[in-house]
């Protein structure tokens, strides 16, 4: 959900607004950046492919294995784990799929291994009543593989990370580079405003800021759309959009709010201040998140006094 700033941090800018801004009166509420469900993701995959064989140890017939593997890469890519159905390949990690029996039903078991077939991770999933298993409707097929995706995703995330933690030239153990590139779009200066407030603010938050290409881990682009709406107004919309130095898309953050027609036509001023000081929280934490960390956690750790250790 996008929100505006609330109405304290009115009272505290419209006079510096007013200088720099081409129009008083009405001034524009600062932006919220909302980082998005995709954002909040670590989305950033182990591996290239996830090899997802139909079962041999299922109990099920060899049509209902196939259409289990299915629907499992099937729920796995939609939580952005790229899985295929298919024979595992030298190069590849596999999912194995078995099931056991357990009281008066089966569990489904779920074993990440690595490409020389070594166990790395497992899940479960919930328990189905035998005469339901042995009929293997499509449809519970489904059911299983839909609760069985964000588990096994899960241990892929912990599995990367925990490879990533002993790794020291991994980002999980460096500052991540990041290419901050110009923004477009936007009405005035609204372009360099943007794209120098963003990279100052950035830069304050942790990660190395690069203004060319080489060497970058991940990219942010700053895109801003004024259209016009009803009553003498103007939508803005400015979205940063944070993609890995290979151009896969990791996260968005977007930020929405109407003002005065005209209002931002020559100078952003302040307004861009704030606008980055709020997008550049959002952009971080998709990095964050992208490099194994928990955006909360290290804030907790950041506001830590000195000398004081965490439990």
């Amino acid at each position: 959900m996008i929100r505006p700033l609330g109405r304290l941090a009115m009272l505290l800018y419209p006079m510096i607004l007013c200088g720099l801004l081409s129009a008083c009166g009405d001034l524009p509420e600062p932006f919220l950046g909302n980082p998005g469900a995709t954002a909040r993701r670590l989305a950033q995959p182990l591996t290239p492919l996830l090899a997802v064989p139909p079962g041999t140890d299922t109990l099920l017939p060899d049509a209902a294995n196939h259409e289990l593997a299915k629907q499992i890469a099937a729920a796995l890519l939609a939580t952005e784990v790229p899985a295929m159905v298919r024979s595992p390949e030298k190069a590849d990690w596999r999912l194995i799929t078995r099931a056991e029996r357990s009281g008066n039903g089966i569990k489904p078991l779920f074993s990440v291994q690595d490409p020389q077939g070594k166990e790395e991770g497992s899940a479960e999933g919930e328990l189905v009543a035998l005469q339901q298993w042995a009929n293997a409707d499509p449809t519970l097929l489904q059911q299983i593989a839909t609760e069985a995706a964000p588990r096994i995703g899960a241990v892929l995330t912990s599995i990367r990370v925990a490879h990533d933690k002993a790794d020291p030239g991994s980002l999980y153990n460096r500052p991540a580079k990041v290419l901050v590139a110009d923004v477009t779009g936007a009405p005035g200066d609204g372009d360099q405003s943007l794209t120098r407030q963003m990279r100052a603010r950035l830069a304050v938050l942790g990660p190395v800021v690069l203004t060319t290409p080489t060497g970058a881990d991940f990219v942010v682009q700053g895109d801003v759309k004024v259209v016009p709406i009803p009553k003498h107004q103007e939508r803005v919309e400015i979205q940063w959009t944070v993609k890995t130095g290979a151009g896969d898309e990791r996260g968005r953050v977007v930020q929405l709010n109407e003002i005065p027609a005209g209002t931002l036509d020559h100078y952003w001023g302040d307004v861009a201040v704030v606008v980055a000081a709020e997008a550049s929280n959002g952009v971080n934490d998709v990095i964050l998140r992208q490099s194994g960390h928990d955006p909360n956690e290290t804030r907790q750790s950041s506001n830590r006094p000195v000398g004081q250790s965490s439990k």
